[in-house]
C-alpha cells in the first residue's frame, strides 16, 4: 500500500494510501507474497430510471465528470472508450459524455469512441479530447494548435439560442487545456462559441451532439455546473432521480436476487463503508447475513466499545467479536519497516478471519464496501482507458478456498454518496461523518516497533488531538486529524527536572478527496491547547510539533 507521490514527479497521486478501508481484508495486499486469488463478482446488472455513460479517454478529469454528473442526482457510469452499445442494455441511457484525455487524435493509436455508441442518436457531449474525437470520427479537422492554451479564458457564444447555454450570459470565463484544437467542423455541425486563440471552442449539430473545447467539471469555470446540467435537463431529458431513496430500494432488490438463499459474511472495520454494507445487506437477506468485527488492538481509544454498541443496540444484527489483540503485537513485535507491517497485519487478519469463518460453516458470499474510487483507480474492465494508479485488494489475499462470491452494493458510488446513504439507513451521524481511519490503524502512526506500551502513549496524545478539534468545531472542515509517535526523543524541562520524553506530531490536513491536501491552518490557540495537554496529560511526552507538509509531495499518513 505505498503511496505513489507527486504528479510533478511523473507519478500519479493516490488517494488510498490515507483513507478508510471499508474491511481490513483490503490491507492485506500482497500479504502472502502471492496474487489474490480471482474472487467471482456475481452482482446482477442494475437498471436505474435515467444513466448517463462519461466515455474515459484517460482524463484525470473522468471521475470529477461522474461527480458533477451525480451532484445532480443523474446516475452515470464511467465506462472504456471501447464499449459498445450491446455491453449497456441493461441502462437506460439517456446520454453520453465523452472525457478528455493526454492523446492526439490523429496518433496512430489514438483512443476512439465505439460506432455503435457515437451513432446511438443519443445526446453526445464531448469535453476537451471528447470534443477533438468527434470532429475525427464525424469528418471535421483537428490539428495541433499554433498557441497551447492552459488556463482561464473568456467565451464567447455564437449561438446563445442553443439549449447547452439555457440561462447563460452571452461571454463565460472558462477554463482550458489543450494543445489540440478543432481546425474544421465536421459536416452538419457549426461553431457555437469561440475564444482568442480557439474559433471552435464550442461546436453543435441539430441531432443533439455538442463539442466543448473547455471543462465544464473543473471549479475554474464557473458555469460548469449549469452547462453540465443543461446538457442533462435541457438536450436528455432527464430528471434527477438518483436519490439515496431509490438506490436503497434499487439495492436491497439486487442483493436479494443475487444472494438467494445462501449465507453472506462480512468484516466491519468500525468504519463507514463497511457499516453500510452491512446494514443493506442484513436489510436485504436478516440472518443470512454474519458480521465479524476484529480487535487487532491496533484501534483508537474506546474504538472496539463503540463499535459494538453501535451494533449491538440493533439487537437484530448476527455479530461476531474476536479479540486478537495479542496475536497482532506478537506478529508485529520487532518490526520496523512499514510495509512490513502492513503485510504482517493483513496476514494475521486473514488468519483470524478465516478461522473465524470456518467456525460458521458454510458461506457463500462475502460482503465489502468497494467503492467507485477504488474500481477507477484500479483500472479494472471499467476503467481501462485510464492509468492504474492503485490495486485495491478488498479481498487480497484471501484464502483461494474460501471461494467466496462478491457482494458490492457501494461500487458504483463515491465517498459522499456513501455517507448519505448511511443517514438514509439511519446510522449514527458520528459513525457516517467519522474522519477516514487507515486499515493498518495506529502501526503506520507509530514511527517504529507497535508495543503496547507505545499505542497506549499514541491513544493518549490522539484523544487529547481529537477532543480538541472537535471542542473547536473543526472536526467537520477537516479531512482528518490525529497524533503520530515520531519515533524521536528530546530533552525538556519540567518542574525544574530534566525529562527525555516522545516527540508528538499533530497532523491536520483539509481535502476533497485525499488524492491531494492541504496542510490545516488550524488557529494558534487550538495548537497552543493541544500542545499544553499532551505535554501535561501524557507523561512519556515533551515537546509536540506541527506538520506542515500538503500532499504532495508528502503524504497524509506518515508510513
Amino acid at each position: 500500500m505505498a503511496d505513489t507521490a507527486g504528479a510533478g514527479q511523473g507519478r500519479r497521486v493516490s488517494a488510498s494510501d490515507d483513507v478508510e478501508v471499508s474491511t481490513y481484508l483490503e490491507i492485506a495486499e500482497g500479504a502472502k507474497d502471492q496474487k489474490a486469488p480471482a474472487v467471482p463478482h456475481s452482482a446482477p446488472p442494475r437498471r436505474y430510471d435515467e444513466t448517463v455513460l462519461v466515455v474515459d479517454f484517460g482524463s484525470q478529469y473522468s471521475h470529477l465528470i461522474a461527480r458533477r454528473v451525480r451532484e445532480c442526482r443523474v446516475y452515470c457510469e464511467i465506462v472504456p472508450h471501447d464499449t459498445t452499445l450491446d455491453h449497456l442494455r441493461h441502462l437506460n441511457i439517456k446520454g453520453i459524455i465523452l472525457s478528455g484525455g493526454p492523446s492526439s487524435v490523429y496518433d496512430a493509436n489514438a483512443p476512439l469512441i465505439h460506432p455503435s455508441l457515437l451513432m446511438s442518436g443519443l445526446p453526445i457531449l464531448g469535453i476537451c479530447y471528447g470534443m477533438q474525437t468527434l470532429a475525427h470520427q464525424l469528418g471535421g479537422r483537428v490539428a495541433a494548435g499554433a498557441r497551447r492554451e492552459y488556463g482561464h479564458a473568456l467565451l464567447h457564444e455564437s449561438a446563445t439560442e442553443h439549449p447547452i447555454f439555457h440561462n447563460l450570459p452571452s461571454s463565460l470565463p472558462v477554463w482550458m487545456s489543450h494543445g489540440d484544437q478543432v481546425t474544421q467542423a465536421p459536416p452538419g455541425f457549426r461553431s457555437l462559441g469561440y475564444t482568442e486563440n480557439a474559433p471552435i471552442a464550442v461546436m453543435g449539430n441539430d441531432a443533439g451532439v455538442v463539442g466543448l473545447q473547455f471543462h465544464p467539471e473543473v471549479a475554474h469555470t464557473p458555469a460548469g455546473k449549469r452547462i453540465i446540467e443543461n446538457f442533462l435537463f435541457q438536450m436528455c431529458g432527464c430528471h434527477g432521480t438518483w436519490t439515496t431513496g431509490n438506490f436503497i430500494e434499487e439495492s436491497v432488490s439486487q442483493i436479494r436476487r443475487q444472494v438467494g438463499e445462501g449465507r453472506v459474511l462480512c468484516a466491519l472495520s468500525g468504519g463507514v463503508d463497511s457499516a453500510v454494507v452491512a446494514t443493506l445487506v442484513h436489510r436485504a437477506v436478516g440472518d443470512q447475513l454474519t458480521s465479524i468485527f476484529v480487535n487487532n488492538g491496533l484501534l483508537r481509544r474506546e474504538e472496539p466499545e463503540r463499535v459494538l454498541s453501535t451494533f449491538r443496540k440493533r439487537g437484530d444484527l448476527n455479530l461476531v467479536y474476536v479479540n486478537a489483540t495479542e496475536e497482532f503485537l506478537s506478529a508485529l513485535r520487532g518490526v520496523v519497516d512499514p510495509e512490513e507491517k502492513r503485510r504482517i497485519i493483513g496476514r494475521t487478519f486473514i488468519n483470524v478471519f478465516e478461522r473465524e469463518a470456518s467456525r460458521l460453516g458454510k458461506v457463500d458470499f462475502l460482503a465489502q464496501g468497494t467503492l467507485y474510487p477504488d474500481v477507477i483507480e484500479s483500472k479494472t474492465p471499467e476503467s481501462k482507458a485510464s492509468s492504474k494508479i492503485k490495486t485495491h485488494h478488498n479481498v487480497g489475499g484471501l484464502p483461494e478456498v474460501m471461494k467466496l462470491s462478491l457482494v458490492e452494493p457501494l461500487r458504483y458510488l463515491f465517498k459522499d454518496e456513501v455517507r448519505e446513504v448511511g443517514l438514509s439507513l439511519g446510522l449514527p451521524e458520528e459513525m457516517v461523518k467519522r474522519q477516514p481511519f487507515p486499515g493498518p490503524g495506529l502501526a503506520i502512526r507509530i514511527i517504529g516497533e507497535v508495543t503496547a506500551e507505545r499505542l497506549e502513549v499514541l491513544r493518549a496524545a490522539d484523544w487529547v488531538v481529537m477532543d480538541e478539534i472537535k471542542n473547536a468545531n473543526l472536526y467537520r472542515q477537516l479531512w482528518q486529524s490525529f497524533a503520530i509517535l515520531t519515533g524521536s526523543q528530546s530533552v525538556g524541562v519540567m518542574g525544574d527536572h530534566r525529562t527525555y520524553g516522545n516527540v508528538i506530531a499533530v497532523r491536520a490536513v483539509t481535502s476533497e478527496d485525499a488524492m491531494t491536501a492541504d496542510w490545516a491552518r488550524l488557529p494558534y490557540e487550538v495548537l497552543a491547547r493541544i500542545s499544553n495537554r499532551i505535554v501535561n496529560e501524557v507523561p512519556q511526552a515533551n515537546r509536540v510539533v506541527y506538520d506542515i507538509t500538503s500532499k504532495p509531495p508528502g503524504t497524509i499518513e506518515w508510513e
